[in-house]
Order: structure tokens, then sequence, then C-alpha cells
């Protein structure tokens, strides 16, 4: 509704058509000075309209929906979406890599493989002998035994079976065992099977204990198709011992399916597992 302004107060009548003749009386008292004649809004009678309320609503909702699209892409990322390789977990779920500049001791002549504080009767013939690993991304200190089960798969690598002992990096912060062998597990699948889609069959997981200390085992079935490889699965076996207060050292073996012969020995080299030091 509409009151007229005679430039020094209101009309005491109020219209809905701003364009008819003002009042003839009945001005009413002023309320402010200035201004020029003429039909102005009734502001203390008008009647809220609800655009305010709808601005309102729909810019909740875009905020909602903001969020909601970041919550999705979060998700994404954990149940194996986005932009990420395959199906498996990145590099990114690996222990990061602490430089050292410490050399390891050199270790003893016993006719056993250290490495970390772990170590096990070395393994003969088709094996090969002890030799440092520094390619896996959760270990250091590292050695390793192997037998080539598929030279040249593809140009410059070959597929091996493989069994080594290790420090196991901890990164930022101590693992558990059960900790660690999640972690090392899935740092497995996600840098050793290039991009393939890797299927996981636990068939152990559980705590045990080497030496007196604290130990997680988990035996675990992988499969995969990578071109140019006949092996389209392996067992896996990750052993995390808790050698000492303040850190863990690892057994792994891999042992492809085209090689099943070999898994005695993995299992030998494991029960023969003693904690050093």
């Amino acid at each position: 509704m509409y009151r007229y302004w005679t430039g020094s107060s209101w009309s005491a009548s109020i219209t809905n058509n701003p364009t008819q003749a003002p009042p003839a009386g009945g001005l009413g008292t002023p309320q402010r000075p200035g201004g020029q004649p003429g039909w102005h809004p009734n502001q203390p009678q008008q009647r809220r309209t609800p655009v305010g309320w709808w601005l309102g609503i729909a810019a909740v909702v875009l905020v909602l929906g903001v969020i909601a699209w970041f919550a999705i892409r979060g998700l994404g990322g954990i149940f194996g979406g986005g932009n990420d390789p395959g199906s498996n977990p990145t590099q990114n779920v690996c222990p990061k890599q602490v430089a050292t500049t410490v050399s390891p001791e050199a270790a003893p002549n016993d006719g056993r493989v250290h490495g970390g504080r772990l170590s096990y009767p070395q393994l003969g013939s088709p094996w090969s002998s002890p030799q440092v690993e520094d390619r896996v991304p959760f270990g250091r200190d590292v050695l390793t035994q192997t037998v080539t089960i598929e030279q040249n798969y593809k140009p410059g690598s070959n597929w091996v079976a493989s069994v080594l002992v290790g420090e196991l990096v901890a990164g930022d912060g101590f693992f558990s065992p059960q900790q660690g062998s999640e972690i090392v597990v899935k740092c497995i699948m996600g840098v050793f099977y290039d991009d393939a889609e890797v299927v996981r069959d636990d068939q152990v997981n559980k705590a045990s204990t080497i030496d007196g200390k604290d130990a997680w085992l988990v035996e675990t079935h992988l499969t995969f198709d990578i071109p140019g490889l006949q092996t389209k699965g392996e067992l896996a076996i990750i052993l995390i011992v808790a050698t000492s207060d303040a850190a863990s050292s690892i057994f792994y073996a891999s042992i492809p399916d085209t090689a099943a012969e070999l898994v005695p020995d993995a299992r030998a080299a494991m029960k023969g597992l003693k904690v050093d030091g």
C-alpha cells in the first residue's frame, strides 16, 4: 500500500494505486523533512514477500551441494573411483621413505640372511645369493633372495619369486604389527602390479610371535591379469615383528602360482626366523 508524501508529512489515507490523485486532506503527522511530493510505499503496512526466504534457501542448497560434491570426490578416492590407475591403492598408502646416511652393519657370515633385526636360514639353489634390495617402498636395510620365473615379460622387467627381510619403514610414527601388515599389503597391491586390478583373498590374518616378540601374520592370495605375463596370481606372506619398543622388522615372500614348488622354501625361511640382537 502507498501513502502520499507532501514533502513534509505523510497522508493518513492509503491506496494501492500510486497513480491516483493525492488525498484532499488528512495528511497526518509529519515524519521526516525534505523530499518531493508523491506516492511512496507504506513500509509499516506493506506485506512482506517470500523472495528473501527463497534466496536464503537457495543459498543453503548451493552450499550443501558444494559440500556434497567434495565429499563424494573424497569417497571416490577411498572406494577406487577418481583418476587412480586400475582399482588398486596408490603409492600414497606406502610408508614415507626416510632418508638415512647411516650404513647398516655388515651381516655376520653365519649362513643366515639378515635384514633389520630379523634373519632366516639362507635358501639354496635355485634361489639367488642374498642381495641388497633398495626398491621396496616399505623397507630399508633389506636383503632378498629371488628366483626368476618369467624373464623379460615386458622389456627390461622380470617376474620373480622373492623372500626378503628388512626394517619396516615407519614414516611419521611407529606401526603396531597389525597396522604394519595392513599398510604393507595395500602398498604391495598399489606398486608391484602395474595398473592391473588386484583381487585379495586373505587366508591367514592373525597375531603371532617370533622369539617372544609380538608379530602379525598375513597370508593372502593375489590375482591379477598383466599384459605379457603368464602368471595370473601368487601367494604373498607378510610377517611384521615388533623387534623393539619403537621399531618393527618385516619378513615378506611372494611366490607366483606358476612356481608353487617354491612355497615350501618360503615357509621354511619363515619358520627359521630369529630376532637379532
